[in-house]
């Protein structure tokens, strides 16, 4: 399916009257950059020579900076703790102009992730992070926020980072609700809680996901449509897209399976991808999309983002000339 780039212009200029609320697993994403010219006499190792270092946001604020990009008003809801990981985050999300009051303060230690990266590939990732469930008196609060913002809100993007922010008691309290009051809501999952994530527009799970419900890897074509198949006999949504790397995008609507073939020509950085193709997906639909063409334009955005190093977004600009 080729789209029409008058009809995408259209689109996306509807984007920045909507209004998204989302809500998960915030972290802080520390890239130092430098380059490798020997290996450490003291073990096996490159030594990097920094020449830089940047900060941004990760998890769900990465989510939050991608709709900020294609111009749609945000609310993030989600914990931080109170440490300096978390002062950055507050300071990026303002940056971004996007309020950041409803982000719950608590003891955890904020979720920290710094990349070393030389010659623009990764070298390796250091994390400081709590994965434990947050405690009951958060998740009430959480609940509160959440349901407050939810009138507000022309679509949900909940991102689950298995951090301890989702619970399956969480999900019952809000996704119910979220339903009877009519709201989008979009997923992207961990296989931790699949069974939980109902009722649902959207679940974004990648290939890998899904073969953990299917109890395999997915490795053919015919093993991909039972793992739909499954995840659809599992979770009440209206749609399933199963995000393939290279191999581009799988969506499950109204009992068929569609392919979509990857758009990218180079592949520098994964890194946030999900994000990209969550934040792009809820925004086509709220929109007022149909499903097919909200993937089209998902996969372009995704093509766009990990030709780029780092976490990154998309703009409308580039959308448009990615078409």
């Amino acid at each position: 399916m080729l789209l029409n780039p008058r009809v995408v212009q259209q689109l996306i200029a509807k984007f920045s009257a909507l209004k998204i609320l989302v809500l998960g697993d915030f972290m802080l994403d520390r890239f130092i950059w430098g380059h490798v010219e020997r290996i450490s006499p003291e073990a096996p190792v490159p030594v990097v020579d920094v020449v830089g270092e940047s900060t941004s946001l990760g998890g769900a604020g990465n989510v939050v900076q991608n709709i900020r990009a294609m111009g749609a008003q945000v609310v993030p809801i989600g914990i931080i703790g109170r440490d300096n990981a978390a002062a950055k985050i507050v300071e990026l999300l303002g940056s971004a102009g996007v309020n950041a009051e409803d982000m719950l303060r608590s003891e955890r230690h904020t979720t920290e992730k710094t990349r070393i990266l030389a010659h623009q590939q990764q070298v390796v990732r250091v994390d400081r992070e709590e994965r434990s469930p947050i405690a009951e008196s958060v998740q009430v609060e959480l609940v509160e926020r959440f349901l407050k913002a939810l009138d507000w809100a022309d679509g949900v993007i909940i991102s689950d980072y298995s951090k301890g922010c989702i619970s399956p008691d969480l999900l019952v309290k809000i996704l119910p609700e979220a339903r009877r009051r009519n709201k989008l809501v979009c997923l992207d999952p961990k296989p931790r809680y699949f069974s939980s994530y109902s009722p649902l527009t959207v679940l974004t799970p990648n290939q890998a996901e899904a073969g953990v419900v299917l109890g395999y890897p997915i490795v053919t074509e015919e093993d991909l449509k039972e793992a739909g198949r499954k995840i659809l006999q599992l979770i009440d949504c209206e749609g399933l897209l199963i995000t393939r790397g290279d191999k581009g995008m799988a969506l499950f609507h109204q009992g068929e399976m569609i392919l979509v073939p990857a758009r990218a020509r180079e592949v520098y950085d994964v890194t946030g991808a999900g994000d990209t193709v969550i934040a792009t997906l809820c925004l086509a639909l709220a929109a007022g999309s149909r499903f097919r063409e909200a993937i089209e334009l998902t996969n372009v955005a995704a093509g766009i983002v990990v030709g780029k190093v780092g976490t990154a977004t998309v703009t409308p600009g580039e959308l448009l000339a990615g078409l």
